[in-house]
């Protein structure tokens, strides 16, 4: 009786952890990015209001043409939704900072000429 107790208490655990580590995935925040300039993405840098710029890993960059979907870390849980973004390309250049709420889901991708 005490082991079959015990397998339903840890069946309920485990179902438990799972819908937690489900939901924590869902609640994630994230948006598009779309390039749609002549040079890869190299960096996407985002900024508090007079604060200093972070950027997004994005691995080898976003050619022209790609969309691409971008996850926040969990690490600015506490910053503000509303930030600036800009892009840096591989010729050196920047684009125009734009003023974004993210406490949305972009569903419209952020496009960088």
């Amino acid at each position: 009786m005490i082991k079959k107790s015990f397998l339903v208490s840890a069946s309920l655990l485990a179902f438990s952890l799972v819908a937690n580590v489900a939901s924590a995935s869902a609640d994630q925040w994230y948006f598009y990015v779309k390039n749609s300039s002549n040079s890869t993405i190299k960096k996407l840098l985002v900024g508090e209001p007079n604060k200093t710029w972070g950027f997004f890993d994005i691995g080898s960059g976003i050619t022209p043409g790609e969309n691409t979907k971008i996850v926040w870390d969990s690490s600015t849980d506490n910053q503000s939704c509303k930030q600036w973004i800009k892009a840096r390309f591989a010729d050196g250049s920047e684009s125009e900072p734009s003023y974004i709420d993210f406490c949305k889901n972009l569903d419209d991708p952020i496009v960088f000429y």
